[in-house]
């Protein structure tokens, strides 16, 4: 299927979408912080800029977006024109050579899918408690 936008139109619209402090890392983060949590986000020294940090019990936390990240990817990647199953590909890809150099480097990756903070905002916090007192 082809785009119906001309590539510079497709730019402007790309440019448009929100990476960093979507309504669900804010949800989390709010969550987290209301419980005495304190994390650092974004942190451009670890791999993949994970969304909420723990720098004491180096767990890394990324929260993400069911689309871009390709949540159960193989069951309608074949749905999607050419050029999106390239980019959400190399998107899984990205994300799992950043959680294997996390891990490398001791620290504890934890992800939490969209869907998930939607349907559960609390098991989703009780993830993340239970990542920061594992020893």
């Amino acid at each position: 299927m082809a785009d119906n936008l001309s590539p510079e139109q497709r730019s402007h619209c790309m440019s448009r979408v929100k990476t960093r402090d979507t309504d669900i890392e804010r949800l989390v983060r709010s969550e987290l912080h209301r419980k005495g949590l304190r994390f650092r986000k974004h942190c451009k020294h670890l791999p993949g800029k994970p969304d909420i940090v723990f720098t004491t019990s180096k767990v890394a936390v990324f929260i993400d977006g069911d689309f871009w990240h390709g949540y159960r990817f193989p069951l309608w990647a074949d749905d999607m024109a050419p050029f999106w199953r390239e980019k959400i590909s190399c998107n899984r890809e990205r994300d799992r050579r950043n959680f294997r150099k996390l891990r490398a480097m001791g620290w504890r990756v934890l992800r939490l899918w969209q869907h998930e903070v939607e349907r559960d905002l609390q098991n989703c916090v009780e993830r993340i408690f239970k990542a920061l007192h594992a020893s």
